[in-house]
């Protein structure tokens, strides 16, 4: 049985994110005073009173709308309604009740769903404030004065949320699934390859580049595995980032790429490999997770014998920092080749997580000094005493020895080489520390 599943709806601009961040325990929605600045789905594991359940934040509900955006907005959210267990309506205790939260909470009626009503900004503490009762009016029982900001009967509403959910089944915990997390700039196609796997509108495709905000995570399971794709937002050149709502995005995408196992780098098959994609996959290099580099809308270009090899040399070249990472070439718009996908994101996740014996890695250090001498320097030779695993995801390795200035840069890549052409470690960076007598542990 799955975790129940919480979705927090309402008309824009009632504190939604906020009560979200609050209840959650992370500041994973963006909160701004701006109308509509969550846009999709996000969704976050909670537990309370020992239940764990999911918690979705949604869009703000506009009834009518005439805004592209604004509908895409509706449509997730009802997407979020039909999937919930229990809906919690946030309303706004300053503004009172208004028609656009009499057309939702009607909507939330029609959907035959328990309801549990939030009034929000209820920040005082002492005798209920007597505005709350003013949203009896809307049919769906005692309301519960709450306040995001400071927290106030944040625990009524977990309570009475709890009430709707079905009963706890002993269960297995499911097993861990690969984080993978969907990065490029702005109109890759990040939404549309998430979409496209999961067979269903789960995150707003639009032309307007920019349209995903959040970093939204969606569960996945088929015959290669269980996954947790986050669709992370467009990450812009810095001079472009002029809104602060873009700067959450650009920040969630980091806090995106940090909690992935792997990194899916998107790249538009016919601007070939910009400035840009270049930060953004050092950003997966550096923060040492397993990647592949996605070459996407590959429909879109014209092919002649050996187009594709030309094109991988080519993004090879440009991110020569990333010359372990393989490249795959997908439509995500006619589903080319986008099978693929797991198979590889399976791969370099067991690279990630390899685990090399000290006495393996110690012959393969020997027959490496047997080939190439280490470096001398005034007299002086580099002496590498052994070299043993200290961690994964991605592999860290240690090398002690006599002197770390005799260590050049060129000899601990020739030995990274080394490893890699008897272990394989394809799709995921290397880390190697040098120590030398005398460090501290």
């Amino acid at each position: 049985m799955s975790r129940p599943l919480v979705a927090i709806v309402g008309r824009p601009n009632v504190g939604k994110s906020m009560l979200f961040n609050r209840l959650v325990g992370q500041r994973l929605s963006i909160v701004e005073d701006t109308p509509g600045v969550t846009r999709d789905r996000l969704y976050a594991e909670c537990e309370w009173c020992g239940r764990k359940f999911d918690m979705v934040d949604t869009g703000g509900i506009e009834p009518s709308t005439d805004s592209e955006i604004l509908l895409f907005m509706r449509e997730q959210a009802q997407i979020a309604i039909d999937a919930a267990t229990v809906i919690v309506l946030v309303t706004d205790l300053r503004t009172g009740v208004t028609a656009a939260d009499k057309d939702v909470a009607n909507m939330l009626l029609r959907s035959k769903k328990p309801v549990v009503l939030a009034v929000n900004k209820a920040d005082s503490t002492g005798a209920t404030d007597l505005g709350v009762y003013e949203f009896y009016s809307l049919g769906l029982g005692d309301p519960i004065p709450v306040s995001a900001v400071h927290g106030h009967g944040t625990g009524d509403l977990l309570d009475e949320c709890l009430k709707y959910f079905p009963e706890q089944d002993e269960e297995e915990e499911e097993a861990d699934r690969i984080k993978v997390a969907i990065i490029g700039k702005p109109n890759v196609g990040k939404s549309s390859l998430v979409n496209h796997i999961l067979g269903q509108k789960r995150v707003i495709v639009s032309d307007v580049a920019g349209t995903t905000r959040d970093a939204v995570d969606t569960s996945y399971e088929n015959e290669f595995g269980k996954y947790l794709f986050i669709d992370t937002a467009g990450i812009r050149r810095k001079s472009k980032v002029d809104e602060r709502v873009e700067k959450f995005s650009v920040m969630r995408a980091q806090l995106a790429i940090e909690r992935a196992d792997v990194c899916l780098i998107l790249i538009d098959a016919r601007d070939g490999v910009t400035d840009q994609d270049t930060k953004i996959a050092g950003l997966a290099h550096e923060a040492g997770k397993a990647s592949i580099i996605v070459v996407n809308k590959w429909d879109l270009v014209e092919k002649e014998t050996g187009t594709m090899e030309k094109m991988r040399k080519d993004v090879m070249r440009d991110l020569s920092f990333m010359s372990y990472a393989p490249v795959l070439f997908i439509s995500a718009l006619t589903g080319q080749r986008t099978d693929r996908i797991f198979e590889l994101i399976n791969f370099v996740n067991d690279q990630s997580n390899m685990r090399i014996s000290t006495g393996m890695l110690n012959n393969v250090l020997a027959d490496a000094q047997a080939r190439v001498q280490p470096p001398t320097d005034k007299g002086r030779r580099l002496k590498i005493y052994y070299m043993t695993q200290t961690g994964i995801k991605p592999p860290n390795f240690v090398i002690f020895c006599n002197s770390r200035e005799l260590f050049h840069f060129s000899y601990q890549r020739y030995l990274e080489n080394q490893i890699r052409a008897v272990f394989g470690l394809e799709g995921t960076p290397v880390r190697i520390v040098i120590r030398q007598k005398g460090d501290k542990e």
